[in-house]
């Protein structure tokens, strides 16, 4: 994430509900508490986003992760608008996209928010280099200039040889290349991407987050990113928030999420989830003075490593080293200390489930 604390997204109270009597539903449920079942029954209404907080920082990955149904996607087309919230605010940069008017939304979807769908939206009598300069072509810019732009951006993603052929003769990894350069080259100051890698074979979908994540890192820009996989959020988020029903059951970056999981439905969730690449040496760490009490001196020779050591890189050094293994902060202090019989615990902490 990036060190810039600012808050780009806003999100507050944010209700969905599908109905004609939507409003008085919501009144009902904020009033006497209904369920999803008693909504449907009572008022012929489906609650989609059920009260939803959550604020993104400037330059942050934020996944949103669940299952079909639990309203992940009906959430992120509550940020842009392309769904009109039922309550609740959405603020990017401060202003409340819930009360723009259309002028001010088509401005925001066309120059601050981009937008990045599962299926590519791709026009098909369109060359690459063509689909890509879309949105700059909407804003009036030259033709000199949106190609030039589409040139840079599609050497980006590696389709720099492709930008004079059509859609119809990529494959499915290459267009989702396409539809990441055509959001990219409007410069937006927010990605919203609606499980953009779903659709792929494993192989191509893990290549295209490994490109995601190189570009992320130059490119800075908030992301919300929409998936239904555990471990693509984990992989990619700086913060993972996970849905169910509707609403958000846990928010926290994915070393919190896999250790500290907040109820059962997550838990189950993160029980599969491999810890070595993951968990981290300030998360399992004892205090030096602590260390010492319970276990004497530490050694003159003792090998150390820096607190953000995943699981793996300690396990890969206590193997080389006999003893314990001193753990440095950021301010190249020791901040604390873990024995063989720690890194075992965390291991087998992750290898079985209640």
């Amino acid at each position: 994430m990036s060190d810039n604390s600012e808050k780009l997204i806003e999100v507050s109270a944010l209700w969905k509900i599908f109905g004609k009597t939507q409003h008085e539903a919501l009144e009902a449920i904020q009033r006497g508490g209904l369920g999803k079942a008693e909504v449907l029954e009572q008022y012929d209404c489906v609650v989609g986003v059920h009260n939803v907080t959550f604020s993104v920082a400037k330059g942050e990955i934020f996944c949103v992760m669940g299952l079909s149904g639990s309203g992940k996607s009906t959430l992120v087309r509550l940020i842009n608008r392309l769904l009109t919230p039922t309550a609740g605010k959405v603020l990017v940069d401060g202003t409340d996209v819930t009360e723009m008017d259309d002028a001010a939304l088509m401005a925001l979807r066309n120059r601050r928010v981009a937008m990045i769908f599962q299926h590519f939206g791709l026009l098909p009598h369109r060359s690459v280099r063509d689909n890509v300069a879309m949105p700059l072509e909407i804003r009036g810019v030259s033709e000199n200039k949106r190609w030039e732009v589409a040139d840079r951006v599609l050497r980006m993603v590696q389709l720099h040889d492709w930008q004079d052929r059509f859609a119809h003769e990529l494959s499915g990894g290459m267009q989702q290349r396409v539809g990441l350069a055509r959001a990219i080259a409007a410069d937006p100051d927010v990605l919203l991407m609606d499980e953009p890698f779903s659709a792929l074979d494993p192989l191509i979908r893990r290549q295209l987050q490994d490109e995601f994540m190189q570009l992320s890192e130059v490119m800075k820009k908030t992301t919300i990113f929409i998936t239904h996989d555990l471990d693509e959020a984990i992989r990619i988020g700086d913060r993972v928030a996970i849905m169910k029903d509707g609403a958000i059951v846990q928010v926290g970056t994915p070393e919190e999420i896999v250790t500290h999981p907040a109820d059962d439905y997550v838990s189950d969730f993160v029980a599969g989830i491999s810890r070595v690449n993951l968990i981290k040496a300030h998360s399992i760490m004892l205090p030096v003075a602590e260390f010492e009490q319970r276990h004497g001196l530490l050694p003159a020779d003792i090998p150390s490593m820096n607190e953000e050591a995943t699981l793996a890189d300690l396990i890969k050094t206590s193997v080389e080293h006999d003893g314990p293994i001193l753990i440095i902060g950021t301010d190249d202090r020791p901040v604390g200390v873990i024995s063989k019989d720690d890194l075992l615990g965390s291991v087998m902490a992750g290898s079985t489930t209640e």
